[in-house]
């Protein structure tokens, strides 16, 4: 989710890099308006109040699918029919990727690269990374194009600008879209876990829980204009305008870990204590969290994300968190739905993928002491050929 800055995510940025993905939630919705806040300042040109409460109604729904392979199992399915995409194997399946520049993205594709050793029937699998630049993404593609594709697997770098080459490649091969979406309808389906809008709100829900009224909430978020991060802002100032928490500052932190604790710091300073931080993107919770403790002030409740130093952090020192995530195993659910539409079986269209989140209650199945600390406990990948050495464990 997510672009993330190169220390992530899930998070992103055109410029930069991602967290999660760097699209709308739902490609091609247009904005809308939605309440203002005074401690949250304006609503973002992001939000859309339809696709707000899409999500966060998708929280509570039961996926379908095997129970033990999240990845596989879609949220309020609507098949689309892949008969005329049907041939005969071996097949050559290609995917253009916005790039591998930050630890989300780098276990992400570890996954999908583990997933496609399980199918013996891929004979040829043909990667091109973007090295998150669209010029490079969209020469990638034509390019790939050329090589014989049966099917072309696609993780735009940025929305809009990627458009049009997606269109020329439906005409082409069937395409599937994952993590970041593009504003047609021309993929075969596009996949993500549920969105930005359920991450923001449960962090901030959260918050309003475990902070006493009129208590001191700073946001910490990486980068304006990226709308997934939007997303996730706008769900999360829906929440805040709501309750009684004091929302004394929003600030953005470029995904830096020795900015966001200067900001954290500034903050302490001036405001004594604060009680409660909500994030956009974990990859910088710990940094935050280091703040308190450099002040010598109590630790508040926060919003981290999935990443081991979190965790590890959140076990160790008793923290009060939560932990939304954007899971690094949506990476191998393109692998399964381009042989699905190969074999010419009924694919869903969106596929929505559960977006579970870690709590105190479950947190110990989560922390994976002999994993890196920016490796995602999300990653579904525990089972996958190579695991752990592929992705930096012991």
């Amino acid at each position: 989710m997510r672009r993330r800055t190169p220390i992530l995510l899930a998070v992103c940025t055109a410029v930069a890099v991602s967290v999660v993905g760097c699209t709308s939630d739902v490609p091609g919705a247009s904005p809308s308006a939605g309440p203002s806040g005074a401690g949250t300042g304006e609503t973002s040109k992001f939000f859309v109040q339809a696709d707000h409460d899409n999500e966060l109604a998708l929280r509570t729904k039961t996926a379908t699918g095997p129970a033990d392979k999240p990845w596989e199992q879609a949220l309020d399915p609507k098949t689309v029919d892949t008969a005329k995409y049907k041939k005969a194997g071996p097949y050559h399946l290609c995917f253009s990727n916005a790039g591998v520049g930050n630890p989300w993205r780098q276990v992400g594709f570890k996954n999908m690269q583990a997933e496609v050793k399980l199918h013996p029937e891929i004979k040829t699998f043909t990667v091109a990374d973007a090295e998150s630049k669209d010029d490079k993404q969209i020469s990638d593609m034509t390019d790939l194009l050329g090589k014989g594709c049966d099917a072309l697997i696609v993780s735009p770098n940025t929305t809009a600008t990627l458009t049009p080459a997606v269109e020329q490649a439906c005409a082409k091969v069937p395409v599937i879209v994952f993590d970041r979406g593009v504003n047609t309808k021309c993929p075969v389906t596009f996949i993500n876990p549920i969105g930005g809008y359920a991450f923001g709100a449960t962090g901030a829900e959260f918050l309003v829980e475990k902070v006493k009224p009129k208590g001191k909430v700073l946001a910490l978020r990486i980068l304006p204009g990226v709308d997934v991060l939007e997303a996730r802002w706008g769900a999360a100032k829906v929440v805040f305008d709501k309750s009684e928490l004091d929302v004394v500052g929003v600030e953005f932190t470029d995904g830096d870990a020795a900015k966001t604790k200067t900001i954290v710091t500034n903050y302490l300073q001036r405001f004594g204590d604060i009680d409660g931080i909500w994030m956009d993107a974990g990859a910088t919770a710990v940094a935050a969290a280091e703040a308190f403790e450099d002040a010598g002030k109590p630790f508040p409740a926060i919003v981290g994300e999935d990443q081991q130093d979190f965790l590890k952090m959140w076990q160790d020192k008793k923290l009060t968190a939560i932990a939304p995530t954007y899971p690094t195993y949506q990476w191998r659910t393109p692998v399964i739905a381009a042989l699905k539409i190969l074999n010419g079986e009924a694919v869903a269209s969106p596929w929505k993928l559960p977006q579970p989140t870690i709590t105190q209650d479950n947190l110990s199945q989560f922390v994976q002491a002999d994993m890196p600390p920016l490796h995602y406990a999300m990653c579904g990948c525990a089972t996958l050929p190579g695991y752990p050495k592929d992705w930096g464990g012991k």
